[in-house]
């Protein structure tokens, strides 16, 4: 039998490293990497409420929007416009061929701010 709380804590403890390196990267002008991990640190963040809601593993997913809709959390539309614009970092990567534009200096330092708002928002939630 899986153990939920310790899953859930997993995924807490796993974003929290993610996310404190994807804000060094972006710091650092390292922002295809940055906002990568910044993406899966909001993965995380979403698969450890999916946990706790669920009372079940998270799905194989990346989609930010998705996890967001299957991990029992109430409508906010808000937190979930932030997430459906950062989904492009998972793509971008992990896919080289679909990567868009690189953000410049004062696009990814918002795109890091809009994360920490969702990831503080999550937080609460738990």
């Amino acid at each position: 039998m899986t153990n939920i709380s310790r899953q859930t804590e997993f995924w807490l403890k796993s974003a929290d490293e993610d996310f404190d390196a994807g804000r060094h990267l972006v710091e650092a002008a390292k922002y295809r990497h940055g906002l990568f991990f910044i993406h899966l640190a909001l993965e995380k963040m979403l698969k450890a409420h999916f946990c706790k809601n669920n009372k079940a593993l998270p799905p194989k997913i990346h989609n930010l929007s998705r996890l967001y809709e299957v991990a029992g959390l109430d409508e906010n539309e808000e937190k979930q416009n932030i997430l459906a614009a950062l989904n492009r970092f998972c793509l971008e990567g992990r896919y080289p061929e679909d990567w868009p534009a690189m953000p410049d200096d004062k696009e990814a330092k918002r795109y890091l701010e809009m994360a920490q708002q969702a990831a503080k928002w999550l937080k609460q939630q738990l």
